[in-house]
């Protein structure tokens, strides 16, 4: 994609129709690193082939392990176990990809070679301290700049340690790295959380035969333990249905079912906080794989008011946000976010760039340090910039359902780190838009 990809969105419309969104990202990611430290093969299906997950994908490539496709999202994973990486002749390049570079962290941290990660402009600002204290009292040696952000340098060491951490900020790329560095430490590894993060590691180590052993927010496990190989079934993804469940949810007369999404509670914070919004959602459970409840979700168009987002449910819609303060804008009263700081470094300050282009289009929005305050009350057209970040860009496309002129969205090129093919799906599903190559 072109760094100057442009959206332009006519107003108007409504969704209809039945979609099935890319597998999840989150679940995609993990796939691929816990497979390929399992003993023997690994089968994957609904893989999702956008650019963050591909990054990893290519990484552990260069780390000497065997995979198959991806083809039509199936790939087969031929396994090392835990301790058949190899040296990568080069840096590992994790493009965009946060979820990437903190979980190879931890996965890295224990090997008996050297490894640097890098990334784009974006990931290279992004704050990687938060993972790489914890893993240096587990014993790690990983070197950052002064700023604490990549390229990421990461020496081997005699051995790691077990350690017993209370998780400062909730997060499950931290929790993640803690606990796959624990698979290579000597004695217990226990992550304590403030709050409940997303679990895909835990119930995918638990899948692919690891002890582990969860009980409210606190996980612990033993290193030394082994992984078997087996079958990874990837849902779609929640995050990437969001934007639909909103569009549907603001749009007049739209109604949307999407298939085979996601549901594990840890990621459904975005249904909880738009059904307190008034939203006319039904979720249909329909089966359990892997450890991850699936199931249909069907949204409707229903007027929507302003509420106070309950801060339990902030990190279990913590990427859903940019879709949400759309919702927010359209909605009757006003709402309002606190406790979510994680949103200022996530691949943009998705507060204030979220606040700049709702200004722009017409508007009543506060920032605030941990969150923001939205006055509803309907949108206008305009030019917005979405800086390169994937989720702001879609979530401003929705809002051409509502917005009385067109919305020009600038800085989408990111979009296929997490949604390959969004532009096509949702002008199916209804939405007027058009990608073009900017100036």
């Amino acid at each position: 994609m072109s760094a100057a990809r442009q959206f332009t969105v006519q107003p108007g419309g409504r969704l209809s129709g039945e979609l099935r969104v890319p597998g999840d990202k989150s679940i995609s990611h993990r796939a691929v690193m816990l497979g390929a430290i399992a003993e023997g093969e690994t089968r994957v299906s609904g893989f999702l082939e956008g650019d963050d997950a591909m990054a990893t994908l290519a990484a552990m490539r260069a780390l000497g392990v065997t995979i198959e496709g991806p083809e039509d999202g199936r790939l087969t994973i031929h396994g090392v176990g835990l301790h058949g990486l190899r040296a990568s002749d080069g840096r590992l390049d994790l493009g965009n990809s946060g979820t990437s570079m903190r979980l190879f962290c931890g996965l890295l941290a224990g090997q008996r070679f050297a490894s640097e990660l890098i990334g784009d402009q974006s990931l290279m600002r992004r704050p990687m301290r938060r993972v790489t204290d914890p893993l240096a009292a587990m014993g790690a040696s990983i070197q950052t700049t002064e700023a604490g952000t990549a390229p990421l340098s990461i020496e081997p060491v005699s051995g790691l340690r077990g350690i017993n951490y209370n998780l400062p900020v909730a997060s499950a790329q931290v929790k993640s790295a803690i606990l796959l560095a624990g698979l290579y430490a000597d004695g217990e590894t226990v992550v304590t959380e403030p709050a409940v993060t997303r679990d895909h590691t835990e119930r995918m180590l638990a899948g692919l035969g690891y002890p582990i052993e969860q009980s409210g927010r606190r996980v612990r496990l033993h290193g030394g333990e082994r992984l078997q190989g087996g079958v990874i079934d990837v849902p779609a993804d929640i995050s990437s249905a969001a934007f639909f469940l909103v569009g549907s949810s603001i749009a007049s007369g739209s109604n949307v079912v999407l298939k085979d999404v996601g549901l594990n509670p840890t990621r459904t914070g975005v249904v909880d906080i738009l059904q307190r919004m008034g939203a006319a959602i039904t979720v249909r459970p329909t089966q359990s794989r892997g450890g991850e409840p699936i199931g249909d979700i069907e949204v409707a168009s229903a007027p929507l008011k302003g509420i106070e987002i309950p801060t339990e449910l902030v990190p279990l819609a913590i990427d859903e946000f940019p879709a949400l303060f759309i919702a927010a804008a359209c909605a009757e009263g006003e709402t309002l976010l606190r406790g979510a700081e994680e949103l200022r470094v996530k691949e943009s300050d998705r507060i204030a760039v979220m606040a700049e282009g709702l200004r722009v289009l017409g508007a009543d929005v506060e920032p605030l340090p941990d969150g923001i305050r939205i006055r509803g009350g309907g949108l206008q057209g305009g030019r917005v910039h979405a800086y390169g970040d994937h989720r702001i860009a879609m979530s401003f496309a929705m809002a051409g359902l509502v917005a009385q002129g067109p919305i020009h969205i600038d800085g989408c090129a990111e979009v296929d780190t997490s949604f390959p093919g969004f532009v096509s799906l949702a002008s199916q599903a209804g939405l007027d838009i058009q990608s073009s190559e900017g100036q």
